[in-house]
């Protein structure tokens, strides 16, 4: 098996050159790291990184929580992350939390074991053993949330305006004339369901349409969308519009109107929420929010690199741009009302 020494001889630099490739690669010329890695493949030696992490004390990896890795939505944001983080030479450990505490617990454990450099989630718990880590050392604390920002938490974050998302929303669809609207929220424990409500009422009362306003609770789940649409749907005087808090929730609605006889965005329009990549080929397209999903992944990254780099002292918290995309699920309604 080929040795460090080998592959220094071989390229005619020194074993300290051959290191700083691999560690520091920024910090050797492109001429000098070509012939490095040439040699390196002709003599297929193989760093030993667990070596280097323990004299490092670095495993170069990042552990990244999701509460649903079936949801469309995280799996864009998960890409974001993985991209940066391999550009930045960490490899990414996902676990999938599925809205369980003890899970939650059980991935807070590795990270205390030091089995990942840092963790990002994107969730909006922290359990407790994390939670005292980050009130012990603040914003230094390797620790960074991306989508569900609760200033209470004290990490790092990157989101959207959720609140504002949901207004512009609301503002669209009383602008086509709706005044009767439904809205299919997620669970309110989470800050981004509890955002987007606070958007609603918002422009709700600003339009005097507050009392006009129904409301059914989901949980982002293409199952509760059809639950909850029904729900809404089947009371008297029925929403002639369904804002539902995300695509997924919304293309249950679709089939709770289509069970009902209706049909969309005659009878009723309907809104989403995230832009996932099955919104535009949905039958009608759906109007939705669209959310920087991968943006999202990229930016938590570099928050995390900035900590573990010593780059920042502070909390940062980012908020990305969103937009409404209109597309044929929301038209006037057939009649007033």
């Amino acid at each position: 098996m080929a040795t460090i020494q080998d592959v220094a001889l071989d390229a005619g630099v020194s074993t300290a050159t051959v290191s700083r490739v691999f560690s520091a690669p920024e910090l050797v010329l492109e001429a000098t790291r070509k012939k490095v890695m040439e040699a390196v493949t002709r003599l297929g030696y193989e760093p030993n990184f667990a070596a280097k992490s323990l004299r490092t004390l670095r495993t170069e990896k990042i552990l990244v929580t999701v509460p649903d890795i079936s949801n469309p939505f995280f799996s864009q944001v998960i890409r974001g992350v993985e991209e940066a983080a391999l550009a930045a030479g960490y490899s990414v450990l996902l676990g999938d939390t599925r809205h369980e505490e003890a899970r939650e617990e059980q991935y807070a454990s590795m990270f205390r074991r030091k089995e990942a450099d840092g963790l990002i989630f994107l969730g909006h718990r922290l359990p407790d053993v994390l939670a005292e880590m980050v009130a012990a050392k603040g914003p230094r604390t390797p620790i960074v949330n991306g989508c569900e920002f609760r200033p209470g938490l004290a990490v790092s974050s990157a989101h959207i305006d959720n609140e504002g998302a949901a207004a512009e929303v609301m503002e669209h669809l009383y602008g086509l004339g709706h005044t009767r609207v439904g809205v299919v929220t997620g669970p309110l424990v989470s800050p981004i369901s509890s955002d987007r409500l606070a958007g609603v009422l918002a422009a709700a009362q600003r339009r005097g349409r507050a009392s006009a306003l129904r409301m059914a609770i989901g949980d982002f789940s293409i199952e509760s969308g059809v639950r909850q649409a029904g729900e809404l749907l089947d009371q008297p005087g029925p929403p002639t519009a369904i804002f539902c808090f995300s695509d997924e929730m919304a293309m249950g609605a679709i089939e709770a109107i289509r069970r009902r006889g209706l049909s969309c965005p005659r009878d009723v329009s309907l809104v989403g929420f995230d832009d996932i990549r099955f919104a535009q080929y949905l039958s009608p397209q759906l109007t939705t929010v669209s959310q920087p999903m991968e943006q999202i992944g990229h930016e938590v990254v570099r928050l995390l690199l900035d900590i573990l780099a010593d780059r920042t002292s502070s909390l940062q918290n980012v908020t990305l741009p969103h937009r409404l995309v209109v597309r044929s699920s929301t038209a006037p309604p057939a009649s007033p009302g």
